[in-house]
């Protein structure tokens, strides 16, 4: 599990800085009128990443295996699935 738990880690810092610098893009490329809503994108992604390394670091019940493999699972699927919507927010931003 621990290396799975590093990968898991470097997903979730990837996958946010991915989102948080399109943001700072989206900041360049647009006018100010939608600072405020880009800026909101970039305050979810660092509460979600922060959310994501607690969830990594504490799973259920450490001692059955399954579970921990169960856990390890949704939090990947709750990650791709809240990434897509950061990117969909901000992409509805600056339409």
């Amino acid at each position: 599990v621990m290396a799975s738990l590093r990968g898991i880690k470097n997903d979730i810092d990837y996958l946010v800085s991915e989102v948080i610098s399109d943001c700072y893009m989206a900041l360049y490329f647009n006018d100010q009128s939608k600072r405020e809503g880009i800026v909101a994108v970039i305050e979810e992604a660092v509460d979600f990443r922060n959310e994501m390394i607690q969830r990594a670091n504490h799973p259920a019940d450490k001692q059955n295996k399954s579970l921990v493999k169960k856990h390890y699972a949704q939090m990947r699927r709750d990650m791709m699935t809240r990434i897509d919507a950061l990117f969909g927010k901000l992409s509805d931003i600056c339409k």
